[in-house]
């Protein structure tokens, strides 16, 4: 069974930085197209980033620059290194990952920007 579990959200003030985990359990990340989303309270949920298996990033114009979609094969976990912190960034953060027909989602983890 294929797993997708979040972590590192939390609060943060204006012009910081966090580190959003998602670790992938029961397949490696080998193809798999892996992407980030963010939901903020009352909005549409939008792409941040996204990333494929030997391929260069895409990111939102909105965070372009400053958040960085990474993987780590070795520990099967995908990142979102986000520096710059403003307080629109405030979201939900759901990772999600796309095989063929097979499409999976974390638990989201909330994070928040606020002085």
């Amino acid at each position: 069974q294929v797993q997708f579990v979040e972590s590192g959200g939390g609060l943060v003030q204006p012009g910081g930085s966090l580190r959003l985990s998602c670790a992938v359990s029961g397949s490696g990340l080998r193809g798999w197209i892996m992407r980030w989303y963010r939901q903020a309270p009352g909005k549409q949920r939008e792409l941040v980033a996204v990333i494929t298996f030997g391929g260069a990033p895409n990111y939102a114009d909105s965070v372009q620059g400053r958040f960085t979609i990474s993987t780590d094969t070795l520990k099967n976990t995908l990142y979102l290194q986000m520096n710059n912190l403003k307080p629109d960034d405030t979201a939900v953060y759901y990772c999600n990952g796309v095989l063929g027909p097979r499409s999976y989602w974390g638990q989201g983890t909330q994070v928040t920007v606020s002085s």
